[in-house]
């Protein structure tokens, strides 16, 4: 199957977009002081809030690495000559 250029576009836009928002939200629940039971960043250990929200960032920088790659694949594969 061979995309066109705009859906190749697309997805590797979605995974560009993946990798901008999830690193900044992880920072963001880092420092929540509900990650950890000390009440601040890195103070005490971590909380399931902490490990829930690591699973699901990981897991959507996967997805978001995964179709960043379609999308690059689907790019090159638009240009090659038939």
């Amino acid at each position: 199957m061979v995309l066109t250029r705009g859906w190749a576009v697309f997805l590797t836009a979605v995974g560009a977009w993946t990798w901008l928002i999830w690193p900044r939200f992880a920072v963001a629940i880092w420092r929540d002081a509900r990650a950890w039971t000390g009440g601040g960043a890195g103070l005490g250990a971590p909380t399931s809030f902490l490990w829930v929200h690591a699973a699901l960032i990981a897991a959507s920088l996967a997805v978001g690495t995964a179709v960043g790659v379609l999308g690059i694949r689907a790019w090159r594969a638009s240009r090659a000559p038939t």
